[in-house]
């Protein structure tokens, strides 16, 4: 007659782990965390060489001037201008801002997971840094093309003619920044990239 007795579980050895078990698998480091950091590397650039080029455009001249000695020495720079003061500090606040968030950006190299999670905080922050910079660039831009076309309507004249110098720095930061706005252009769709990406896991 069979045996009714079963075995016991309990006294069942659970089988050794195998000496060349794998660890558990880390989040693959994204390609799109990389692309991330070196627009953010080249939005610092950008933004620090507008603000550069921009406080070195001082430029002094001989002007003329109705009453003797017809001549005088006068200086151009941009703290003339309260849209060029704007501009100076609306780059300096994205250069700064770029600083901060390449910080991130990098740790998130190390800790990829988190990087789902900053990239909804910094696509928010994007858009918003765009429009200062799209905005302070359009207010120098304005002040460029007066300098340098003048205004026959309300009696500007154009000064490009004897600040060259100058002139030609004040242009030079405005496309600068303009590449700036690009960068945050492709930081922004890359956000909603990887946003849209992640919605569809």
């Amino acid at each position: 007659m069979a045996s009714t007795d079963k075995p016991d579980v309990e006294n069942v050895a659970a089988p050794a782990p195998e000496k060349g078990a794998a660890a558990p698998e880390v989040p693959p480091r994204s390609s799109l965390t990389v692309v991330e950091v070196v627009l953010r590397v080249l939005l610092f650039v950008t933004t620090l060489t507008a603000v550069v080029v921009m406080v070195t455009s001082k430029q002094t001249e001989w002007v003329p001037v109705p009453v003797p000695p017809f001549r005088r020495l006068n200086s151009a720079r941009w703290t003339d201008s309260p849209a060029l003061v704007y501009f100076v500090a609306a780059l300096s606040v994205a250069g700064l801002y770029s600083i901060i968030s390449t910080l991130f950006s990098i740790s998130a190299l190390s800790k990829p997971g988190n990087w789902k999670f900053l990239v909804s905080h910094f696509v928010l922050l994007d858009v918003l840094l765009l429009g200062i910079i799209a905005s302070a660039a359009g207010a120098a831009g304005a002040v460029a093309y007066v300098g340098l076309k003048g205004n026959s309507h309300s009696g500007w004249v154009k000064i490009c003619t004897i600040y060259d110098t100058y002139c030609a720095h004040v242009a030079s930061s405005v496309g600068v920044a303009m590449v700036a706005a690009f960068v945050l252009v492709l930081l922004i769709l890359l956000s909603v990239f990887a946003l849209i990406k992640k919605s569809l896991k």
